[in-house]
């Protein structure tokens, strides 16, 4: 989450590691392990002290198979930012008997290039843009698609998010099986 984003971010977001990480019964050093975070930069988050990337809080999601907002909460229009610039911001959660369905409009400022952790099994993003050309998918089997177009995968690896030829906006939403 970035400065942008409520007041309150880093400390709920870091509450809401901590108890998903105890409900796990994980210690802050295995959870580090199968994230490739920090131990410290961990430990910050957890404390409330660290802004985390969306980057980071994808390499958590996996591990703790949970969909974002269970770390980053379900009011609509919390924000975060990539390394990349790419900006998210939630526009909808529901849970479902089978899922949970999360909706976020992703912006990209020229030259965004954001590359997203594998998100866990089963999890289904499917991704229109709205404004602009995005280069989207698995790492190895990414579409170029322009306003108006759509493409679905499985987010079980690495998958790519970039802007071309300038500026974009697009709509992903993401399924997790609960």
């Amino acid at each position: 989450m970035n400065k942008d984003a409520r007041a309150d971010g880093a400390p709920e977001v870091g509450r809401r590691l901590r108890e998903l990480r105890a409900e796990r019964g994980l210690s802050l050093s295995e959870l580090a392990r199968r994230a490739s975070v920090g131990k410290g930069s961990l430990s910050e988050i957890e404390a409330g002290g660290r802004n985390p990337t969306i980057e980071t809080l994808y390499a958590l999601c996996g591990p703790l198979d949970v969909p974002l907002t269970a770390l980053i909460g379900e009011a609509p229009g919390i924000d975060g930012a990539a390394h990349s610039g790419m900006r998210t911001v939630l526009l909808s959660v529901r849970h479902l008997p089978a899922m949970t369905v999360e909706v976020f409009r992703l912006e990209f400022p020229a030259g965004a290039d954001h590359v997203s952790p594998a998100h866990g099994d089963s999890v289904r993003e499917h991704l229109t843009v709205v404004a602009g050309r995005v280069r989207v998918g698995l790492l190895g089997a990414e579409s170029t698609l322009g306003a108006g177009e759509s493409v679905s995968w499985t987010s079980d690896g690495p998958h790519r998010f970039a802007a071309v030829d300038g500026g974009a906006e697009a709509v992903v939403v993401i399924t997790t099986p609960t």
